[in-house]
């Protein structure tokens, strides 16, 4: 009897294990398909953009992309659950740092079943889920969709059931050929010397301005490099992108930062002072200063994105601001914003050899540049001379983008009138003439009326500044703020420099009355 319980034991033992196994296999197999399509994982997380009510119009102004799809969904809808991975997979395309082509189109998603959000989806006439709706973000941020309304430039999706399905009628919307077999980093976005929307290219450029300011200031933070010899150079260069960043949200950003500067970083307190430290661990105030905004940085490159992880990104971001920057300031600022500028990558450039490469070619400036034109050619002559020193490191290495080399700017093709004459030098290299005039008017409309026109500039985060405040400080080209405690020579630098000394003293010691009566208020 013993030995038939025993043996019946075994029987079910070995059931279950088979059953386990088997189940096992089944969901295994489950979430390996599931990877495949893009439902999260650390393979495939989660890239389309989840919205509400109370950042969905903000969000979807401040998009750089040309088109959104917005789904609106239930959680608790089994189809919604099953569609996710599908979603998930068109939107890798597009969203997130490795999508393959950044800046076309917008993925976000909307969850009806919560209560905050019934009448954003009232808005849009949301009757079953999933639903997908297509059109510009602009025309999502200020409108709304109703069934059979004519002439609207939101539209329903009326096929997008698979992930094949919808990257299909992308396509067709947008006359493309995006493919789930494109190569990572393939990038049509980059502004080639024979682009025929050249125009349309740069203008997108000021996103990736905005990216390159918002990381180069958490490069500072994270490398802690404010220090008492460090922040006077800081200040200035953030007085400078107050009054001319092309990108009314970075002014903004930079200006609260300025405000605050003395309480984030005070005078005669070291940044690693052990103490304050402590502090900041615990909840670090400077976590909450954003220098363009909320949705910046985004992780993604536009129009300085290489065909490699490793090229172009922040490095050509930079350059496009230097640029941005030399052909905004008046005649009058134009030794000075030099100065600020050469002291800003002396100090603060993370990358040695280039830093002092830079300072090297700032060392050699002997007179004072009296003119924009003379500063916004300074840098254009700066650029090309560091790409032709790349050129040949990189040629001898390996190590150049293979689609987007180093080149000399700007090319024949972007403006034949910049070039005089064009020869080969003994050594291989190019010797050109230039129509220095030409390129100074080429460089102001490449670098500033283009972004300038073409950027959407009336959506500004929720910040402590206010519009008029930065009003003030902008409508001067002379004016540049200057936080209460700084050193007094920064504040009397020159007239330039000055001129609005007072107004933020009078703005920090209010600032500060206010800060003693409620302690509180800006934690």
């Amino acid at each position: 009897m013993e030995t038939m319980l025993l043996l019946l034991l075994l029987f079910l033992l070995s059931s279950s294990v088979s059953t386990g196994a088997a189940a096992a296999s089944a969901v295994g197999s489950r979430r390996a398909i599931l990877r495949s399509l893009g439902d999260g994982g650390p393979d495939h997380p989660d890239v389309a953009v989840d919205l509400n009510s109370s950042n969905f119009d903000r969000v979807l102004s401040a998009s750089p992309a040309s088109f959104a799809v917005v789904e609106f969904f239930a959680h608790w809808c089994p189809a919604c659950r099953n569609y996710k991975p599908h979603y998930e997979k068109v939107a890798r395309l597009f969203n997130g740092p490795d999508a393959v082509h950044p800046g076309n189109v917008f993925m976000t998603r909307v969850d009806c079943a919560e209560k905050m959000n019934t009448k954003l989806c009232d808005r849009f006439s949301v009757s079953y889920f999933p639903i997908l709706f297509w059109g510009p973000p602009s025309k999502f941020a200020s409108g709304r969709w109703v069934p059979k309304q004519e002439n609207s430039e939101i539209q329903n999706i009326d096929d997008g059931r698979t992930a094949e399905r919808l990257l299909n009628w992308i396509n067709k919307k947008l006359g493309s050929s995006f493919s789930f077999d494109d190569e990572k980093y393939e990038n049509e976005n980059v502004a080639q010397s024979n682009a025929p929307d050249v125009g349309q290219q740069v203008a997108r450029a000021i996103y990736d301005v905005e990216e390159a300011t918002a990381n180069a200031f958490d490069i500072i933070l994270d490398h802690k490099m404010i220090k008492s010899e460090t922040r006077a150079p800081l200040i200035k260069f953030f007085q400078l992108l107050v009054a001319h960043h092309p990108s009314k949200r970075c002014r903004q950003g930079t200006a609260e930062i300025l405000v605050n500067f003395d309480e984030l970083w005070p005078s005669g307190v070291l940044f690693n002072n052990s103490e304050f430290t402590v502090i900041s661990q615990d909840k670090d105030p400077r976590k909450s200063f954003q220098i363009c905004g909320k949705e910046v940085p985004r992780g993604y490159w536009i129009f300085c994105r290489g065909s490699r992880n490793d090229t172009r990104g922040l490095s050509c971001g930079l350059w496009v601001l230097l640029h941005s920057l030399s052909v905004r300031v008046s005649d009058g600022e134009s030794h000075s914003a030099f100065v600020v500028i050469c002291d800003f990558i002396h100090n603060f450039f993370i990358c040695d050899d280039c830093r002092q490469h830079f300072y090297e070619m700032c060392s050699r400036v002997s007179n004072p540049m009296n003119t924009t034109r003379e500063f916004a050619l300074w840098v254009w002559s700066t650029h090309n001379s560091v790409n032709e020193r790349l050129m040949r490191e990189e040629n001898d290495l390996g190590t150049s983008d293979p689609k987007f080399p180093k080149m000399i700017w700007p090319s024949r093709q972007l403006c034949p009138s910049c070039y005089l004459s064009q020869s080969k030098k003994i050594n291989g290299t190019i010797q050109i003439d230039w129509m220095r005039e030409e390129v100074f008017n080429f460089l102001v409309n490449y670098y500033g009326k283009t972004i300038a026109s073409s950027f959407k500039d009336t959506v500004i985060y929720d910040s402590g500044v206010g519009d008029s405040m930065i009003d003030d400080l902008v409508s001067s080209a002379n004016a540049v703020a200057v936080p209460f405690g700084a050193a007094l020579a920064i504040a009397i630098a020159s007239c330039s420099f000055g001129a609005l000394a007072c107004f933020w003293r009078t703005k920090q010691k209010n600032r500060k009355y206010s800060h003693h009566l409620h302690p509180l208020k800006n934690v």
